[in-house]
Parts: C-alpha cells; sequence; structure tokens
C-alpha cells in the first residue's frame, strides 16, 4: 500500500493494515473517491492500474457530487468527512491533515488583486457550506466555521467565522477537530 493511502487511512480510523483498508473502501464514501484519486495521481493513463482508477475516480466524482480535480495537489491525510457538493479549484493546493465537510466550495477568483486559487496550509477544518475564493493563503492550524466566506489571508491559529469572515486568534482552534495527526 502506498504511504500517502496509508496516511489517508489512518486519518480516517486510526488503523492500518489491509483489513482496514478494504472495511474503509467498502463503508466510507470520501475515503473510496480518495483512494482512486491517489491512484489517479499516482499510475499513468495507460497503466493498467491507472486506467481502472481513472474509471472509479469518474464514477465516484459523479456519484457522491465531489469535484476534485486529478491535478489538485492535496497532502497526505486527507479526509473527506461527509461528501457531497464538494468543489475545489485544478489550481488550488491543500496541505496535510486537512479534512473537508459537504458543501465545501475551494475555487478561485477570475478578477482583481486575488486573482487565482487558494493555497490551504496544514491542519486546516472546511466546515459544512464554508467557501474559500482567491488567491490566498489559509494559515496552518485554522478552523473554518460552518458557511464561513473567506476572500483573505488567515493566519496560522486562528478559527474563521461568519459571512462577511472574522479571524479570531486560537491556539486550539482545530483540537477535537482534527484528530488521528499523521507526521
Amino acid at each position: 500500500m502506498d504511504a500517502i493511502i496509508k496516511a489517508d487511512l489512518f486519518r480516517y480510523t486510526g488503523k492500518g493494515g489491509f483489513g482496514t483498508l478494504m472495511k474503509c473502501l467498502k463503508r466510507d464514501p470520501g475515503f473510496r473517491f480518495m483512494f482512486f484519486f491517489r491512484l489517479c495521481q499516482k499510475y499513468p493513463v495507460f497503466h493498467p492500474k491507472g486506467f481502472l482508477a481513472r474509471y472509479f475516480y469518474h464514477v465516484y466524482f459523479f456519484k457522491y457530487c465531489i469535484q476534485i480535480p486529478k491535478s489538485v495537489s492535496i497532502g497526505k491525510g486527507f479526509i473527506i468527512r461527509h461528501f457531497g457538493g464538494i468543489v475545489v479549484n485544478s489550481k488550488s493546493v491543500i496541505g496535510d491533515n486537512c479534512t473537508i465537510l459537504q458543501g465545501v466550495t475551494i475555487g478561485n477568483t477570475l478578477r482583481g488583486k486575488s486573482k487565482g486559487a487558494p493555497v490551504i496550509g496544514n491542519k486546516v477544518y472546511m466546515g459544512p457550506g464554508a467557501v474559500i475564493v482567491g488567491k490566498i493563503t489559509i494559515g496552518d492550524n485554522v478552523l473554518i466555521a460552518p458557511n464561513a466566506y473567506v476572500n483573505f489571508d488567515v493566519p496560522p491559529n486562528s478559527v474563521v467565522v461568519g459571512n462577511p469572515a472574522v479571524i479570531k486568534s486560537s491556539a486550539e482552534a482545530t483540537v477535537a477537530y482534527i484528530t488521528n495527526i499523521v507526521n
């Protein structure tokens, strides 16, 4: 098993191993999508495993309404806790040990000073319905609350709430939200 898939599996379950992998593939749609996403990034199109991975990736892309293009750079230990309505821009970058929930949009802006796509740090929790847009940087250890609209840089160790969003400093922003952290 690939190291990055092992890291994702550990974040979901706190365990590893083939049996845990099989249970997670059977029971967890978010993990299933990410498993095939990771295989698509690892194997070329014309490799048998790459071809099969792309087939299942496209099936789950539409079945679970998770629009994460294969070109997105996602660090190890990524979790999709609840699937559906997740949209990520192809030029976005997501760090290690991040968690995303249903209805999250990570998008680009086509004009203005923040033209481009977001860069999201490590240990970032993105709550349901959160919108993160523009060429902005989200620091490490940040909790983005449900339905927050973020179009500005967020410093590390912060909680972002509301629309328009407000930043509140907190050294323990993601404690109990980001679990089973991988190094």
